[in-house]
């Protein structure tokens, strides 16, 4: 158990530092912060007022940031990371170490990578509405960092699961797919689903895109710091709808967290037995 954890780490560690020195991990580190601080200082413009605003605003403004970068950077920074190099790939697996710990200790390491530069962002942001607006609103704020966090996880586990698929000199193939997935998951998954839900009668409908909602780790992560930032007042008669639905505030906090869970654990399963069966 103690090799085990002591091989975990070290490919964790190794990990991290050759993420830290990446220069996408840099620029997504630099663009989180500048976005987040844009944000949490634009205050009022949009209303005709001035000043920065508080932290409940600046997280409701922010989510669709997150929705959309977060993702995508996973997806690309993982397959760029885990997709195997001619030469270097055989070197790595061909080590006294099981493939799945090889596996889960860089993705442990790109986790706290990546989930480090939103840190920064997110810290930046913070500080200033702290020093201008007080900490009324802190909580929601916090639980958009942790649902930011949680689909860093799941794309990124979407990302390994694309990258050992994919030979030596097949890495354009692997980001081509991992930006199918992030267009299929942030844009066309809804698309989709209001359009089915338009031919339904309301209660079929509701009950669909109560289903789409926890089925799709983007929009899982959108209703849930909606619905934890602004209440039954998020979606109007759909958020009443879908705490109808799912029995109230715990049946809804309950279903996203385990819809979220196995979108952490599944492609992340997935990926190790992947890996297991591929020939390096």
């Amino acid at each position: 158990m103690t090799a085990l954890r002591g091989a975990l780490l070290t490919c964790a560690r190794q990990e991290v530092l050759l993420a830290v020195r990446s220069r996408w991990t840099q620029i997504f580190a630099a663009v989180f912060a500048v976005l987040s601080l844009a944000v949490a200082a634009s205050g009022y413009v949009l209303s005709g007022g001035h000043g920065v605003q508080d932290f409940a605003r600046t997280a409701a403004s922010l989510v669709q940031i997150v929705l959309l970068l977060v993702p995508v950077s996973a997806l690309l920074l993982g397959v760029v990371a885990l997709a195997p190099d001619r030469g270097a790939a055989e070197l790595l697996y061909s080590q006294p170490v099981a493939r799945r710990t090889i596996l889960l200790g860089r993705l442990a390491g790109l986790l706290l990578a990546l989930t480090a530069a939103q840190a920064v962002g997110f810290g930046a942001a913070g500080l200033v509405l702290f020093w201008q607006s007080g900490d009324e609103g802190l909580g929601g704020f916090v639980l958009l960092v942790l649902c930011s966090f949680a689909l860093t996880a799941i794309f990124l586990g979407l990302a390994a699961w694309i990258a050992v698929g994919a030979t030596a000199g097949q890495r354009s193939r692997a980001i081509a797919q991992a930006l199918v997935v992030w267009f299929a998951a942030a844009v066309l998954f809804d698309v989709a689903a209001l359009g089915v839900a338009s031919l339904l009668r309301s209660g079929t409908a509701s009950r669909l895109l109560v289903v789409a909602v926890l089925v799709n780790p983007v929009d899982a992560v959108r209703t849930a710091a909606l619905l934890g930032l602004e209440g039954a007042a998020a979606f109007g008669a759909a958020s009443l709808a879908f705490l109808r639905i799912t029995g109230g505030t715990f049946g809804a906090a309950t279903l996203l967290a385990l819809s979220l869970a196995a979108w952490v654990v599944v492609p992340t399963v997935l990926a190790v037995r992947r890996l297991e069966r591929t020939d390096i």
